[in-house]
């Protein structure tokens, strides 16, 4: 089979799963990974012959992707940001909606040096370590599940930044008084309501971690509330506490902000015009 060939392969196998541009994307991304050609290569050499211990592996791949597993978890990695970041079945893959956080806070930080940072929930550490690898700071992250901060410490490895991970519960330690203060307090903390799993595909309720997704109907702000509370007690004056939230809760989570002390509180809209960042000064 040529790369051609098999790439039409993919995405026709994978017809009744994703529309045509995803699948598409999914063909490039395996393509990629199991030959370890660039994209352009791949298009450049769209005729050249694609060996047969590949074709068994794109095939195994492809079973596994039937049964609703997403890609980044069968391949074990994703990038965010422009870095590769190491997952598994303890962390969520990495969002597109989160880069447009990372970004918001870099675009307005930037200039600034010795910056101390504090991101509560970081999963894979995405949002720590691509702030530490485009911002001169100092950067400390925090999770309660301990295989989430092994694998979070093992990507400021592969990326070559330095972080400090901690364990930590925010709900249990919501009043707690660090040692030293913080200019930028971040999170992208759990917000999908249990009634919205309804409305979620399997590949997101079979394979990522729910303690990282979901919260109660009846209480749809308890991270937020518990981190306003903390950052009011460790960010510098004028620190800057950003959140990325649910898109219904943008009010919500805005006048939360503004009811613990906050100043110049904005919700920032993602690509699709949806509330999807809320920061607020000290």
């Amino acid at each position: 089979m040529t790369l051609t060939d098999i790439k039409n392969y993919i995405i026709d196998y994978l017809f009744d799963i994703y529309d045509y541009n995803e699948a598409e994307s999914i063909a490039y991304i395996i393509l990629e990974d199991e030959l370890n050609l660039s994209k352009i290569d791949l298009i450049i050499n769209a005729n050249n012959i694609v060996n047969e211990k590949s074709v068994d592996k794109i095939q195994e791949i492809l079973v596994q992707l039937e049964q609703n597993k997403p890609i980044q978890y069968i391949l074990g990695y994703a990038y965010f940001y422009d870095l590769k970041f190491k997952l598994n079945k303890h962390t969520l893959i990495p969002r597109q909606e989160t880069e447009l956080l990372v970004h918001q806070i870099i675009e307005k930080n930037k200039a600034i040096k010795d910056l101390h940072i504090f991101d509560i929930g970081t999963g894979t550490g995405c949002i720590a370590i691509s702030l530490a690898k485009n911002l001169i700071a100092n950067v400390t992250a925090v999770d309660l599940s301990e295989k989430a901060i092994e694998t979070a410490k093992q990507n400021a490895k592969i990326n070559n930044v330095k972080v400090t991970f901690n364990l930590f519960d925010i709900l249990k330690n919501k009043n707690e008084t660090c040692d030293k203060k913080y200019d930028i307090i971040v999170s992208n903390p759990p917000y999908v309501t249990n009634t919205e799993k309804k409305q979620m595909q399997n590949n997101v309720l079979n394979f990522e971690p729910h303690s990282a997704l979901f919260v109660d109907d009846n209480n749809p702000l308890e991270f937020y509330k518990a981190i306003s509370i903390f950052a009011k007690n460790n960010l510098n004056i004028n620190g800057q506490l950003w959140f990325e939230i649910n898109e219904q809760f943008g009010q919500e989570t805005k006048l939360l902000l503004e009811q613990n002390g906050f100043n110049n509180v904005k919700i920032i809209k993602d690509l699709n015009e949806k509330d999807r960042i809320v920061c607020g000064k000290k």
